[in-house]
């Protein structure tokens, strides 16, 4: 199994390349099965979940195309499997995003309950609800969704109990083929659903309310061909932000979008970070010294719990003191032990940390638990005295491509060492 080592104390500087954003890749894919084609994405990243949702698409029957070189993904053709099944499903929670696709073309759909990173649980009852309400029949067993919808899905007035963007992608897909209006309330409103929205709209879906909180799709009978650029991700543009800052570098995050940061880019600067917007993306580097700032994960355009790891990192060498609030996920400060074990102060009690900034951190072997967590370790590798392996790190290939590659190139001490 693949290890990383740093030895860390050098600044960064000079450009980042920000990849395709994951989270909005995924279903972007997921649209494919709402047509027979083709859907062509440009600007697509080489990640380990990209893989496994082609491989998903694949099995279900679609051509799945990828050149890498040119960054485009090509998906045609029709259904002829109607199972997600759970070899392919259990390493990706985003794989769930298929059951309103099928629902709403085929009537039918059996998939299995999602997996993904162990960071708390994440149930599927959104969803569900929300197909029910718009006609179809549901039940779980023996770990499998089974959904039919014999009359087909009909449009409905569908109000979220609470902010979640994967129910809001899988209901807006479902609503684009569904009889009727629909109407979603309390919609998520990330950057990766307008995206999706936007990608929708241009195979002939009828969409308004784009970045609000309240969507409204009118069902058409058929959607086509279209070819859609992925936005840049914004986590892994918040991830480098704070590896400068971490390092007290400076670089320019190629193709970033301030507006896509949401209150990341107001925390990092109340951190002492700048953050501008710069001619071809953002410019980030530290003023002075990192000052102690408390944050609160929120929904978009709040500060994103994507991102917590990777500011608690950077916390470790903050003057002062720090409280991270996770409202998110219940379980996402596995992370704690491990920066622990190189030198950090945190004491955590339920949802709240207490990050105590220390002078340095010191190299240390640590383990990645989670896909962030993975890179919160990679961050204080860079910031701290000596050598840190970080191991585990499949973690970190399903979100973050090339990174050992992408931080080398901007004066990062770091290889990847072979299993």
């Amino acid at each position: 199994m693949d290890r990383i080592r740093i030895r860390g104390g050098r600044s960064l500087t000079g450009i980042i390349p920000i990849s395709g954003a994951k989270n909005a890749a995924l279903p972007l894919m997921a649209t494919a099965l709402l047509s027979d084609g083709p859907l062509t994405l440009t600007n697509a990243p080489d990640l380990a979940d990209v893989t496994t949702m082609s491989g998903l698409l694949a099995q279900h029957g679609l051509r799945v195309e990828r050149d890498k070189q040119a960054r485009t993904i090509t998906m045609s053709g029709a259904a002829t499997n109607l199972e997600a099944p759970y070899d392919l499903v259990r390493k990706m929670r985003a794989s769930v995003l298929v059951l309103g696709p099928l629902l709403a073309r085929y009537g039918q759909a059996r998939v299995s309950l999602p997996g993904g990173c162990a960071i708390g649980t994440r149930p599927v009852d959104l969803h569900l609800k929300a197909l029910e309400q718009m006609g179809a029949e549901m039940e779980i067993t023996a770990g499998y969704i089974e959904a039919r919808a014999p009359g087909g899905l009909k449009g409905a007035r569908i109000i979220f109990p609470q902010v979640s963007v994967g129910a809001t992608e899988n209901i807006l897909m479902a609503a684009a083929l569904a009889k009727g209006t629909s109407e979603i309330v309390n919609a998520a409103r990330e950057p990766e659903i307008s995206d999706l929205a936007a990608c929708l709209m241009r195979m002939g879906a009828r969409i308004e309310g784009l970045g609000t909180d309240r969507l409204v799709v009118e069902g058409v009978p058929s959607l086509g061909a279209a070819v859609h650029p992925i936005i840049p991700d914004r986590i892994e543009a918040g991830t480098y932000a704070c590896a400068a800052a971490i390092t007290g570098g400076q670089v320019l995050l190629g193709g970033a979008r301030l507006d896509h940061l949401g209150a990341v880019v107001r925390i990092l600067r109340d951190a002492g970070v700048d953050v501008a917007e710069a001619d071809g993306g953002l410019k980030v580097s530290r003023l002075n010294g990192l000052r102690g700032t408390d944050v609160m994960t929120e929904p978009f355009p709040g500060f994103a719990t994507d991102m917590q790891a990777q500011f608690m990192a950077l916390m470790c060498v903050a003057e002062g003191a720090a409280m991270i609030t996770e409202t998110i996920f219940e379980n996402r400060f596995m992370h704690v032990p491990e920066l622990s074990r190189m030198g950090a102060r945190i004491n955590f009690h339920g949802a709240s940390a207490i990050v105590r900034g220390v002078p340095k951190l010191s190299g240390a072997p640590v383990m990645a638990t989670d896909l962030r967590a993975s890179v919160s370790l990679i961050l204080a590798g860079l910031a701290a005295e000596g050598e840190t392996i970080v191991n585990r790190v499949y973690h970190l290939d399903r979100g973050y491509e090339r990174v050992e590659a992408k931080l080398a190139a901007v004066g990062a001490d770091i290889e990847r060492l072979p299993g």
